[in-house]
């Protein structure tokens, strides 16, 4: 199947995270697929300007696909990581500008490749965050990425406790870039695009090349802290705990 569907509309690329029944969570097909999507659109002359957006309208991206991440051990952690890190990467190397229509929930990994681009915009009531640490996965990498867009105290409630906030709260806070009602999400997405890409394309590029050589080292730092911490995590054995709880009770459900 394909877990990523692109189009083109004019200049501006649409990028759709396409698992709707799995709330288009993050699995090896869809990270392998994004980051290619993403490096073929970064390279052609007729794309000016890329929205990314989720199938559907439950989910932006719900995370990871626990089904896959369930399956993990301690010795496929470290290449299971660097290729969350891959998609990232493939974000944050975009030369052109990056806007992410936020079309529902956008948690874990989902929220992160949100905060990669340049431009958020979410309905106020949708629920968006860092929930790893419900996971038994320490909050590294996400925290890090919030860095970027709010101060310690947020930092550390969003980390710390795992809970998802709205939209509205998310805007008050800086994390997010414009709130619009549901309905008007991607159409505010893609006019936002629209107008970026009508810049002047070079001065763009340099401008985003200056933002990712201002950050790349910490991010870099920040994936080999994950590694490490994730290790010590599967090692107690509590992400397995808790990805087995929740399997369990979906099950069940």
């Amino acid at each position: 199947m394909n877990e990523i569907q692109t189009e083109r509309r004019d200049d501006v690329a649409i990028v759709t995270l396409h698992r709707p029944e799995r709330m288009n969570a993050v699995n090896q097909a869809l990270r392998e697929q994004l980051s290619s999507a993403l490096d073929a659109l970064n390279r052609s002359d007729a794309v000016r300007a890329i929205v990314i957006t989720g199938a559907g309208d439950r989910a932006f991206c719900a995370g990871q696909d626990l089904d896959e991440a369930s399956t993990i051990e301690w010795q496929t952690l470290v290449p299971w990581l660097n290729a969350q890190r891959a998609m990232y990467q493939a974000v944050r190397d975009l030369d052109k500008p990056c806007v992410a229509a936020i079309n529902g929930v956008a948690a874990g990994a989902g929220f992160q490749v949100a905060l990669c681009a340049d431009w958020r915009i979410i309905a106020p009531d949708t629920r968006i965050g860092q929930p790893e640490v419900k996971a038994g996965l320490a909050s590294i990498v996400g925290s890090y990425l919030m860095t970027l867009h709010v101060g310690m105290t947020h930092n550390v409630q969003l980390s710390m406790s795992g809970e998802l906030i709205t939209g509205r709260r998310a805007h008050e806070i800086g994390l997010v870039t414009e709130l619009a009602e549901p309905a008007d999400v991607f159409p505010a997405a893609f006019e936002r695009a629209s107008k970026l890409a009508q810049l002047p394309a070079t001065a763009v590029r340099l401008s985003k090349q200056r933002f990712r050589a201002m950050t790349q080292a910490q991010f870099d730092e920040a994936c080999v802290a994950g590694i490490r911490a994730q290790l010590e995590c599967y090692a107690q054995g509590e992400p397995q705990q808790a990805m087995r709880r929740f399997l369990d009770a979906r099950s069940k459900a």
